[in-house]
C-alpha cells in the first residue's frame, strides 16, 4: 500500500552519547532514516544529546534539538512543533526506553503522537525475559533451560534447579551490562547481585550455559502486508560465550548446512510475524548445537539494533532507510533496491565476498581491566573488511585495526611460548585469534585447538593455510625468487607486503617492487546486492587481486578524504562528521569526492554519501594502490584525525599532494622540540620540557625542568600512557612502561603547571586570515585531559587580557605553520600567564562541538579554505548561541568495574554529550564547579 499521506512530521529519538554498547551506529541508523523521510516530503524533527554526530547535524533534519533525552524534553518539542509520529527504533535500547516511558506518562496519547515502525508490547515480550520464552516455546521453538529472578532468593533456588554453568542475563540493559557466565556455585552469589543491581526491574534470567554452540543473528524488515526478506545472515567465529560485540564476525554464514539454514529463517521470520503490528527492522539471534545442528533461540530485537550498520554495509542494503519507508506505509515491493535502481527492495541480497567485522578494544585506556571477553560488552568500536575469501577478509580486517599489525601475524608480534599460548585460547581475549595462529604455526594439534576455544574447524584450517604459505616462504631469499604465482597466491590470501618482508627478513619496498614488476595489482569489484546478477549504479567498491577491474576511473579532478578508522577512546565518531562535511564541500567545489574507511557504523562510508566509496583498511599498502588507480589531484588528512594524519609523511616522500597544511609544517607541530623552537622565535611562552631516548636521559631532564612533570610517548593519540609523575622513581618506572610498551618512542617531559587552567581554540585559516571559531574554558584544572573535562564555550572565567593572548598567539602560530584549514591549539593559563602547551593541525575533538553550538558549518567553510577555492571573507559568518553550551564527557566504567576511574593526562571517556544553560548561576554548572578540584591529577 502506498505511504500514510497523514503523517506530515516525524520525531526521530536518538541515542545520546557513544557509550560502550551504543556507539555511533545509531548516528548511521538515525541520520539514514532522516534522509529517508525527507526524501517523501515529510518534516523530520530530531531530538539527540550528542554533539559529535551527522546527525544531530542542520544537513540531516528540519529541526535538531540538541536536549537531554527525557521526558520532558519531549513534551518540550511537541509543545513547540506539531508532531504526527514518533519513530524511536533508530536510536537503539535508550530510544525505545525513552518511548516507553513517555507512553506510561501519557505523554503520545495526549498530543496525539503515533508511534510508527514498532509495537511497544513487542518490546515488553521481548525484553521481559520470561514472557520472550514462553512465547518462543508456544511457537514451537526451543530455548535454554531458564527461570526469573527478582530476587536474591529466588535466583539461588533457579540456580540449584538448572545446574552449573549458568548464565545471568539481566532484564532491560543495554550492551550485556550486569551479565555473564558463573562456572562455580562459590562464584554465584556476588554475580546474581551484580545483575540485579545492574537491572532497572530488578529481574534477572538464569539460564543453562550453552558454552561452546555455535552463533548465529539475521537482519530483517517486515512491512505492514506481513512480507518479510532477510538482508543478512552473520556467523559469529567465536562461539556462545563471547558478546556478539566482542565477536569476530563473519558473512555470509561459511558453517551453516543448508538444511539449518533454512530452518533458521523460518524460525526467524515466524519470530518476526509473531510479534504483533509493526513494519521496519528486526535482528534474531540463535544458538546451534554443533554436534547435533539443534537450533536454540536466544533473543529478538523488534527494530534497527547494533548489526544493522553492518549489514548494511556487508550487503548494501539500506536498512535504516528501507525500515523509515516501511514505517511510514510502503511495502516492500513498492521501494526500489537503493543499489541497482531497477530491482524491487522486495529481494534478499546476494553476496559473492566475505565480509569481516572485528572489533576494536581500548583495555589500555582502562588500567587493571580483565581483557577477558564474555556477555558483558568491551570493545568501543570495529572495523569490517571485504575480500573475495574468508583469509582475504580477516588479514585486511588485522590491516585495519589501528593497532599497529600489519595483518593476521608475521609481523614482529608473535608469542613463541607454548604455554602461555594454550591459557590464551582456552580463555576468550581480544589477541585471541592472533593466538590461535601462533599455536598452529608451533605444531599444536587443530583437535586441540578447537577443544580449547569452540572455533569451528573450518576456520582453524583455513588459518593453518596461513601457517603453511609462511613456512614455504621462508624458503625464499630474496624477493627476485618470488615466482609470480607464489606470490599472487600470497596476495589473495591477504597477506601485505610489509608481512611478506617480515617472515623473508627483507626491505618492504623489496617485495612491493617485485610484486609490480609481476603485474600482481589490486582490482576493485563492486558491492551491488545481487552477485552482478543485474546491472548496479552505485559507487561502491573493495578490493582484491582479480582479473576484472570494475572501478573505472571517471576523467574529472579528484579529492580523496581519509577517514580515521575504527572509533576508539580519543577518536571517535566527531571525525565522521568530520568527513562527512568535507566529502560534501569538495563535491560543493566541483571535485569528485572520494572516501577511503574501513568503520562500518560511520556516515561516511554510507554508499551515496561520496562520489565514489573504498572500503578499504587505512593502512598504506591499500592507499597507494587506490592513488595509483585513481590518480587524485590530492588528499585531505586534516579530517580524519591522527590515523590520516600519520599517513601525511608517507604522502610527503611519495610525492602526493597533501591538500591544506604542508607535511613539513604538520611536522613541526607534531615534533614537540621543533615546536618549542618555533614558539621560542614567535615569543609565546611554553612550559619547560625535554626529550629522551632513555630513563636516564629522561631523570637528567626532568631534574632541570623540576618536578612535578608530565610524562608522554610522542606521536599518539587521546594522552596514550601519558602521566603526571613527581619524583625519580615514578618517573623511571613511567619511562620503563612507555618503552616496553612503546619501543624506539621519542619520550617527552613536560613541566606541569599545577592548577593551572586549561582552554582551546578552534580556528581556520586560509593563509591569508584566521578566523576564531571559539574558545573553550574547561572546568577542571589543567592535567584532566581535554577529552576527560566538562568544558563551557564561551569562556566563562578567563579575562579579556588572557582571551586576547590567546587569540593573538593562535594567530601567530597558524601564520606561522602556514595553515590552510584547521588548527587545534591548547593553552594553560596561571597566575594571568597563557602557555601554549600543543597544537594540532587537523580538525579536532571540539570542532562539530563549536559547529552545532554556533550553528555555522566550519567544516564547509575549513575544506573550502584546504582547497583554496574560497576565502574565509567569502563566507557570513554569525554565531548564534545564548548562554552557554557545556561539554559534559561519558564514560563506560561500568564495563569495567574493577579498574582504576581516576581521571588524568590519559583520556578515558568514550563519548560526550552536550548541554545548553542560560548562564552562570545554573545548578548544573554549579555542581560541575564545585566538583572541579574532585579528582587528583594523577
Amino acid at each position: 500500500m502506498p505511504k500514510d499521506i497523514s503523517i506530515k512530521s516525524i520525531l526521530i529519538i536518538g541515542s545520546g552519547p557513544i557509550i560502550i554498547g551504543q556507539a555511533c551506529e545509531f548516528d548511521y541508523s538515525g541520520t539514514q532514516a532522516s534522509r529517508s523521510l525527507r526524501e517523501e516530503g515529510i518534516e523530520v524533527t530530531l531530538i539527540n544529546s550528542n554533539p559529535a554526530t551527522i546527525m544531530t547535524d542542520p544537513v540531516t533534519a528540519d529541526h535538531v534539538y540538541l536536549l537531554p533525552l527525557t521526558v520532558e524534553s519531549l513534551i518540550q518539542i511537541l509543545e513547540e512543533r506539531q508532531i504526527d509520529a514518533v519513530l524511536p527504533t533508530m536510536g537503539g535500547q535508550t530510544a525505545l526506553n525513552l518511548a516507553i516511558e513517555a507512553g506510561k506518562q501519557g505523554v503520545w496519547e495526549k498530543y496525539n503522537v503515533r508511534l510508527i515502525g514498532v509495537d511497544l508490547n513487542a518490546i515488553e515480550l521481548t525484553e521481559n525475559r520470561e514472557a520472550f520464552k514462553e512465547h518462543v516455546v508456544e511457537l514451537g521453538m526451543n530455548v535454554a533451560h531458564s527461570q526469573i529472578a527478582n530476587s536474591f532468593l529466588e535466583g539461588m533456588e533457579a540456580a540449584q534447579k538448572i545446574g552449573f554453568p549458568l548464565v545471568i542475563r539481566p532484564s532491560y540493559t543495554l550492551g550485556g551490562t550486569g551479565g555473564g557466565f558463573v562456572m562455580k556455585e562459590e562464584d554465584f552469589s556476588a554475580a546474581l547481585r551484580r545483575g540485579l543491581e545492574a537491572s532497572p526491574t530488578h529481574e534477572v534470567l538464569v539460564e543453562q550455559a550453552v558454552l561452546g554452540w555455535k552463533e548465529y543473528e539475521l537482519e530483517l524488515l517486515r512491512d505492514a502486508n506481513d512480507n518479510v526478506v532477510i538482508i543478512c545472515t552473520v556467523e559469529n567465529l567465536d562461539p556462545m560465550g563471547v558478546h556478539t560485540g566482542d565477536s569476530i564476525t563473519v558473512a555470509p554464514a561459511m558453517t551453516l548446512s543448508d538444511t539449518c539454514f533454512q530452518q533458521m529463517r523460518n524460525d526467524a521470520i515466524l519470530m518476526m510475524r509473531s510479534l504483533g503490528n509493526f513494519a521496519g527492522g528486526c535482528n534474531v539471534q540463535f544458538a546451534q548445537n554443533p554436534a547435533t545442528e539443534e537450533l536454540i533461540a536466544i533473543e529478538i530485537n523488534p527494530r534497527v539494533s547494533r548489526s544493522s550498520a553492518l549489514a548494511s554495509k556487508a550487503t548494501g542494503y539500506p536498512i535504516a532507510k528501507i525500515a523509515a519507508k516501511l514505517a511510514i506505509g510502503y511495502t516492500l515491493d513498492e521501494l526500489k533496491n537503493q543499489i541497482t535502481k531497477t530491482t524491487s527492495a522486495f529481494f534478499e541480497p546476494t553476496l559473492d565476498y566475505v565480509i569481516v567485522k572485528m572489533p576494536r578494544w581500548n583495555f589500555a585506556k582502562f588500567h587493571g581491566a580483565d581483557h577477558t571477553l564474555g556477555l558483558q560488552m568491551k570493545s568501543v568500536g570495529e572495523v569490517m573488511s571485504i575480500g573475495r575469501t574468508f583469509l582475504e577478509a580477516l588479514q585486511k580486517a588485522c590491516q585495519s585495526q589501528e593497532n599497529n599489525r600489519m595483518g593476521l601475524g608475521a609481523d614482529m608480534k608473535e608469542w613463541i611460548k607454548t604455554e602461555d599460548i594454550l591459557k590464551r585460547l582456552e580463555t576468550p581475549s581480544d589477541d585471541r585469534i592472533y593466538r590461535l595462529k601462533d599455536a598452529l604455526r608451533l605444531g599444536v594439534p587443530k583437535r586441540t585447538i578447537h577443544k580449547l576455544t569452540g572455533i569451528d574447524p573450518w576456520y582453524i584450517k583455513q588459518i593453518e593455510r596461513l601457517v603453511k604459505a609462511e613456512q614455504e616462504l621462508m624458503r625464499f631469499n630474496v624477493a627476485e625468487d618470488l615466482t609470480e604465482e607464489f606470490l599472487r597466491d600470497l596476495k589473495v590470501m591477504g597477506y601485505s607486503d610489509a608481512q611478506i618482508a617480515w617472515v623473508m627478513r627483507i626491505q618492504e619496498e623489496h617485495v612491493t617492487k617485485r610484486r609490480k614488476q609481476l603485474g600482481i595489482i589490486r582490482t576493485y569489484k563492486m558491492v551491488d546486492t545481487c552477485a552482478a546478477e543485474f546491472e548496479a549504479q552505485t559507487p561502491y567498491f573493495y578490493s582484491t587481486f582479480d582479473q576484472e577491474n570494475e572501478s573505472i576511473p571517471s576523467d574529472r579532478k579528484k579529492i580523496i578524504v581519509l577517514g580515521a578508522g575504527p572509533n576508539r577512546i580519543g577518536q571517535g565518531i566527531e571525525f565522521d562528521y568530520c568527513c562527512v562535511h568535507g566529502l560534501l564541500a569538495v563535491k560543493e567545489a566541483g571535485y569528485e569526492a572520494i572516501m577511503v574507511n574501513c568503520n562500518p557504523e560511520t556516515v561516511s562510508t554510507d554508499f551515496d554519501i561520496a562520489d565514489k566509496l573504498y572500503f578499504e583498511p587505512v593502512f598504506w599498502e591499500h592507499i597507494e594502490e587506490i592513488i595509483d588507480h585513481e590518480k587524485p589531484v590530492g588528499v585531505i588528512v586534516q579530517l580524519g584525525g591522527q590515523t590520516a594524519l600519520k599517513l601525511a609523511k608517507k604522502f610527503h616522500e611519495k610525492g602526493v599532494k597533501i591538500i591544506g597544511t604542508s607535511f613539513k609544517h604538520m611536522d613541526i607541530a607534531e615534533d614537540r622540540g621543533v615546536f618549542s623552537d618555533l614558539l621560542k622565535t614567535l615569543d609565546i611562552p611554553y612550559p619547560k620540557y625535554g626529550s629522551a631516548r632513555d630513563a636516564d636521559e629522561a631523570l637528567e631532564i626532568a631534574n632541570k625542568v623540576t618536578y612535578p612533570v608530565l610524562v608522554r610517548p610522542s606521536y599518539v593519540l587521546g594522552g596514550q600512557r601519558m602521566r603526571i609523575v613527581i619524583n625519580n622513581d615514578e618517573l623511571e618506572s613511567q619511562v620503563l612502561s612507555i618503552l616496553k610498551h612503546i619501543p624506539d618512542n621519542k619520550i617527552l617531559i613536560d613541566q606541569f603547571l599545577e592548577r593551572a587552567k586549561e582552554a582551546e581554540i578552534d580556528a581556520i585559516c586560509d593563509g591569508e586570515d584566521v578566523h576564531i571559531m571559539g574558545i573553550m574554558e574547561h572546568v577542571e584544572p589543567a592535567g584532566i585531559h581535554s577529552g576527560d573535562s566538562n568544558a563551557l564555550l564561551p569562556t566563562y572565567s578567563l579575562s579579556e587580557d588572557v582571551i586576547e593572548t590567546m587569540k593573538e598567539y593562535t594567530r601567530r602560530i597558524a601564520f606561522a605553520l602556514q595553515i590552510k584549514g584547521l588548527i587545534n591549539i591548547q593553552f594553560a593559563i596561571k597566575d594571568e600567564k597563557v602557555y601554549v602547551i600543543e597544537a594540532n593541525p587537523r580538525g579536532s575533538r571540539t570542532t562539530p562541538f563549536i559547529a552545532k553550538a554556533y550553528q555555522i558549518p566550519y567544516l564547509n567553510i575549513a575544506t573550502h579554505c584546504m582547497l583554496g577555492n574560497k576565502k574565509i571573507k567569502d563566507f557570513t559568518i554569525e554565531k548564534n548561541l545564548t548562554g552557554y553550551a557545556v561539554k559534559v564527557p561519558v564514560f563506560s566504567f561500568d564495563k569495567f568495574p574493577n579498574v582504576d576511574k581516576q581521571l588524568g593526562p590519559e583520556m578515558k571517556s568514550t563519548g560526550e554529550a552536550i548541554r545548553f544553560i542560560k548562564d552562570l548561576n545554573d545548578p548544573f554548572f554549579r555542581e560541575l564547579e564545585r566538583n572541579r578540584y574532585m579528582y587528583l591529577y594523577r
